[in-house]
């Protein structure tokens, strides 16, 4: 049985049904391997497309990453065959503009913009674009301009309660992802 603290870390990473079958699927042994799962899709592109994006815990992912993950995850989906039928396995990295979908997520691209999209609407508004401020007891604190304030207002969005969330590309934002990369990955020098 699922706990509830898992599904407030999971929810973003894959939704109910198929996806969140192949989540609970593949996380051991990808965890294992040093990768953790940031989100599981199927049925994208031409309706039979399985979608995962992974990266190591320190944020970082890279192409041979992705060719040891797609490995792995291939001989674990063949032998437990959660698809009826073919389809096509697709394993990235999220990207620049990556999908939010662990609390941790919110936490390290803190003073970011992104966007947030949620389920039902909160005083007619479901749609929320502003400056991370983290996470902080069980909600995403954003930015946001609140009607009868002159200046915006850090709220408190129920993790949740979001549908969907995701960064907003910009130069500050490239920027800062390839600071983070190069930082984690140095290169050697000539002498080394």
């Amino acid at each position: 049985m699922t706990s509830s603290s898992e599904i407030l870390d999971t929810h973003l990473v894959a939704g109910s049904g198929q996806p969140r079958r192949i989540l609970e699927l593949i996380r051991p042994s990808a965890e294992a391997a040093n990768f953790e799962i940031v989100r599981v899709r199927y049925g994208l592109h031409d309706g039979h497309t399985l979608q995962i994006m992974a990266e190591r815990p320190d944020g970082q992912m890279n192409v041979s990453g992705c060719e040891e993950l797609s490995g792995l995850l291939s001989a674990i989906l063949d032998v437990e065959d959660p698809i009826s039928g073919e389809y096509n396995l697709e394993v990235s990295s999220p990207g620049i503009d990556r999908p939010l979908t662990r609390p941790k997520d919110f936490e390290r691209w803190s003073g970011f913009e992104a966007k947030l999209e949620l389920h039902d609407a909160i005083d007619g508004r479901k749609r929320f674009r502003g400056n991370l401020h983290g996470f902080e007891n069980g909600e995403v604190l954003i930015e946001h301009q609140v009607e009868g304030m002159s200046e915006t207002q850090v709220i408190g969005l129920d993790f949740r309660s979001i549908a969907e969330a995701k960064l907003t590309m910009s130069d500050d934002l490239i920027t800062e992802s390839l600071k983070r990369r190069d930082r984690d990955n140095p290169v050697p020098s000539d002498g080394e």
